[in-house]
């Protein structure tokens, strides 16, 4: 399985938007460095315990001395640190999304602008590249959309749905910590509910910046790639995920069939295949099914257990854990729960679903029973190899969550 990896696992050189990223984003196209006291404002603090904060845009006091974190916002992230045991400026580099402060037609700060960010990321990069730290503190939205947004093809969302992870980016090699930015707590309706949750996330912050960057394995190397399905009856109890990847969300309108399966049996390990035709060449698949010994995983279950009765004519026993569900009974939270969000917030990846993605979509929008276009990537040089490791990656992913899970719940 030796072609280019599905996501980045070593960094480059230097950090940088990806490919296809407008050249003209600068401060030339920007412009806010021709309006304001402080342009381009220098990276400020001693970095004595390798923190980068990453803020939003430099107000009125910033840009009056130069210098991040000065005003209101500033020290009232300057006196919750200290309560922590970590000194703003001693221990931390600090920086802003957006290096140049912001303002309106009547002069007074005004958040930045999506264009704004895009122009100043660039220099972002080059701090994180540079400096290197051990921890990245992203101070509200617009530090979110700054650090990760370019890497998501989705809109990455608000604040709301970053804070209070603990993400091991693999990219930067840093550990990433979503929160509130201190002037929203400062301005929220309910202030002791808003500073009762970010003091939560900067203590956890201060617990968890210390710890040592996890080792990841290469998960790509992991997936073994079969034709004959007999391997899978060496899995005969235990533990394993599967997953699905088919011409359809629903099952039951004629020409739909699952086209490719994952079973990972391990954390470290998956076999990878395109179902055959045959039913006495699926045998061993479907007998696994049956096993009531292996307890079975999935992220949401019921898509799997639907299109395993619907076109296996096979019932799935053994069903204990669904990963999404899980996902969900941990943090409530809206639009968490997607296997590619989970897979980035637990182990650091970002991107691996992104060049298979369009052809699970179907070209009819409002028709739930339509066809993707599966088999047009099936038909393209490389695509087979393609939806094998891509289907290998969520199987292995979902069984490494499960673990996790598990160990949460106890």
């Amino acid at each position: 399985m030796a072609t280019e990896p599905f996501f980045q696992t070593k960094q480059p050189n230097k950090l940088s938007p990806p490919k296809g990223a407008k050249k003209e984003l600068s401060c030339l196209s920007c412009g806010l460095h021709l309006q304001v006291k402080s342009p381009r404002m220098e990276p400020f603090g001693e970095f004595g315990k390798g923190i980068l904060n990453v803020g939003e845009a430099p107000g009125e006091v910033e840009d009056e001395k130069g210098k991040q974190w000065q005003g209101p916002a500033g020290h009232a992230l300057q006196e919750a640190y200290t309560q922590l045991g970590i000194d703003l400026f001693a221990d931390c580099l600090n920086i802003n999304a957006v290096n140049c402060r912001p303002v309106d037609e009547k002069g007074n700060n005004r958040a930045p602008t999506s264009n704004e960010i895009a122009c100043c990321r660039q220099r972002v990069l080059q701090v994180i590249d540079q400096y290197k730290p051990q921890s990245i503190v992203l101070l509200g939205g617009v530090a979110v959309q700054s650090v990760l947004g370019f890497r998501w093809k989705k809109d990455p969302g608000g604040i709301t749905r970053w804070r209070g992870f603990s993400i091991p980016d693999r990219y930067f090699k840093s550990w990433i910590f979503p929160t509130f930015h201190p002037s929203y707590v400062e301005r929220s309706g309910d202030k002791r509910e808003a500073k009762t949750v970010w003091m939560r996330d900067l203590k956890h912050i201060a617990q968890t910046f210390t710890s040592p960057f996890p080792q990841f394995r290469e998960e790509e190397k992991c997936i073994e790639v079969i034709s004959d399905l007999s391997a899978l009856l060496t899995i005969q109890n235990g533990w394993a995920s599967f997953d699905y990847e088919t011409t359809g969300l629903k099952p039951h309108s004629a020409g739909h069939r699952i086209v490719c399966v994952t079973v990972a049996d391990a954390v470290d390990h998956c076999f990878s295949f395109i179902l055959p035709e045959s039913k006495n060449e699926r045998s061993p698949f479907l007998s696994f099914l049956g096993n009531k010994q292996v307890g079975k995983i999935a992220h949401n279950t019921k898509f799997e257990r639907i299109w395993s009765e619907t076109r296996l004519r096979q019932p799935v026993e053994g069903q204990v854990w669904d990963t999404m569900l899980a996902a969900h009974v941990l943090d409530n939270r809206p639009d968490i729960t997607g296997l590619k969000f989970q897979a980035y917030v637990n182990f650091g990846i970002v991107g691996y679903a992104d060049e298979i993605t369009p052809y699970l979509k179907t070209k009819e929008e409002n028709n739930a029973n339509a066809k993707n276009q599966i088999e047009e990537l099936l038909a393209q040089p490389g695509g087979k190899h393609k939806l094998l490791t891509y289907c290998g990656l969520d199987g292995i992913f979902t069984y490494q969550l499960a673990m996790k899970q598990m160990r949460l719940l106890k």
